[in-house]
């Protein structure tokens, strides 16, 4: 009985992380065994190469709000014990650092995810863009402030629980910017968009000037405290942390998407608690601190 001839073999596989194959037809022989053939094909719309989790995202983003809520209910009753707050007798790293250990992940994950885990395309040029805000933010933390700052050593809880904050945090903007969000090509005429990215230049420059004076406040190994004078420290006590809420609800705006105001929140009623302790502490400190300066938002609190 005659065998019948090799009908052609459909050829597929699916597997994360690699392009779009389209099933080709091979027609039977030797070159085809044992060994299969593939041809890939440009997918006709932007694609990511990993995969959007909506879930995570959603999971990460309620836990910003609810952990933002939960942490600004804590501070009313009790400061977080570090810098001057700090609680003696725990074992602490020294803050250079501890700053950088801390703030670092916030920057290399979302790196690490840029350079590896998205397609370029013009509609992910945006996204693309706006998180290299984000990271701007972080390089100068972990790269520039932690290596120049005079603060004190951090109790290590303290620094693990930062670290692990900033990296959940790094991978939920990274991902969500780079794999979910998809923008138009219109995206960067827009007036919302171009406000946020204002408020965020704004709250940057106000942030790291605050720094650089509270830096000078003290001589190297020093770790008295002085009244800050200069720039929006004329207005309120805590004008770092007004620099960096400003900074990341111009982010929010820009973006526009939950993800980002959740960290606007979490920043809000993390900081600002932290604001108004240090505005108490400095007038139990100095009998002559600025009666007219606030806390945190100027001419009102």
């Amino acid at each position: 009985m005659a065998t019948p001839p090799d009908r052609p073999r459909l050829q597929t596989r699916s597997r994360l992380f690699e392009p779009a194959l389209k099933p080709t037809l091979v027609p039977p022989g030797p070159e085809t065994r044992p060994w299969t053939r593939w041809t890939a094909s440009a997918p006709p719309a932007p694609q990511h190469l990993m995969e959007c989790h909506d879930s995570a995202v959603s999971c990460l983003s309620g836990t910003l709000l609810i952990g933002g809520v939960a942490f600004l209910l804590h501070q009313r009753r009790s400061c977080t014990p570090y810098g001057r707050y700090a609680v003696g007798g725990g074992r602490c790293c020294p803050a250079r650092l501890a700053w950088f250990l801390q703030e670092a992940p916030a920057f290399l994950v979302p790196l690490v995810l840029l350079l590896g885990g998205s397609r370029r395309s013009p509609q992910t040029t945006g996204p693309t863009l706006l998180l290299c805000t984000f990271m701007l933010h972080y390089f100068h933390r972990s790269f520039i402030y932690a290596p120049l700052t005079r603060g004190r050593p951090v109790p290590l809880p303290i620094m693990f629980y930062a670290a692990a904050f900033c990296s959940l945090n790094g991978f939920l903007q990274g991902h969500f910017l780079l794999h979910c969000a998809t923008f138009d090509l219109t995206w960067l005429g827009t007036a919302r968009v171009a406000a946020g990215c204002v408020l965020f230049a704004v709250g940057m420059v106000v942030n790291v000037h605050s720094d650089i004076i509270l830096r000078r406040l003290r001589r190297p190994g020093e770790t008295v405290y002085r009244i800050p004078r200069g720039g929006m420290f004329d207005l309120v006590s805590g004008a770092n942390f007004l620099g960096e809420i400003v900074e990341w609800f111009g982010y929010a705006v820009a973006i526009w998407a939950t993800p980002t105001f959740a960290f606007a929140v979490f920043t809000a009623c993390s900081v600002g608690p932290r604001a108004y302790q240090h505005h108490r502490d400095y007038q139990r400190r100095f009998q002559d601190y600025p009666p007219s300066r606030k806390a945190l938002v100027p001419f009102i609190f």
